[in-house]
């Protein structure tokens, strides 16, 4: 089935919400010239919850007429439940933080600063691919090492306000 090019098509795809298998959904509330749209995931999920949890249409009769798994069902149920509609848009791809930039790097890092101050990004992500055999780029250097000021000073804080002190001023 070939796929419309059309404004709402594209919006879709560019929030990560275009359905990659509308073919699949055979809901009848999904047909031709219906006000549900297969293209649209979330719109999917949700309908697909709805069927399940409301019409008591057994797990795997709903999620194979939407064109999922039980386990995508099940998955969408709790989403939906945690985050609202939220839930059932799909997450970001790729890695979720600096997952070269380990404790262990940082640590190395500090460490060289440390020794000497002067140490600028550049010098420090060679000391990194030197030492660890991983390339990194300086700014993500930068920006672990302000991770770890941040959550220190946040620690610092919180243990403050803790012992019923006045936090520090930053």
């Amino acid at each position: 089935m070939v796929r419309r090019d059309d404004t709402k098509t594209q919006a879709l795809a560019a929030s990560r919400t275009l359905n990659p298998r509308p073919e699949k959904v055979t809901d009848p509330a999904f047909g031709p010239g219906g006000f549900f749209d297969p293209a649209d995931l979330v719109q999917v999920k949700y309908e697909m919850v709805r069927r399940a949890e409301l019409a008591g249409v057994p797990a795997s009769r709903a999620a194979a007429d939407f064109g999922f798994s039980r386990q995508s069902l099940y998955s969408a149920r709790t989403a939906l439940r945690e985050r609202g509609l939220a839930g059932l848009v799909p997450a970001k791809p790729g890695p979720k933080g600096g997952h070269k930039l380990t404790g262990q790097v940082v640590d190395l890092l500090e460490d060289l600063l440390e020794t000497d101050p002067g140490l600028r990004p550049a010098d420090l992500a060679v000391a990194v691919r030197q030492r660890f055999g991983v390339s990194v780029h300086p700014r993500s250097v930068e920006r672990a090492l302000q991770r770890r000021r941040t959550a220190r000073r946040e620690d610092e804080q919180g243990a403050e306000q803790a012992r019923g002190a006045a936090p520090k001023s930053p």
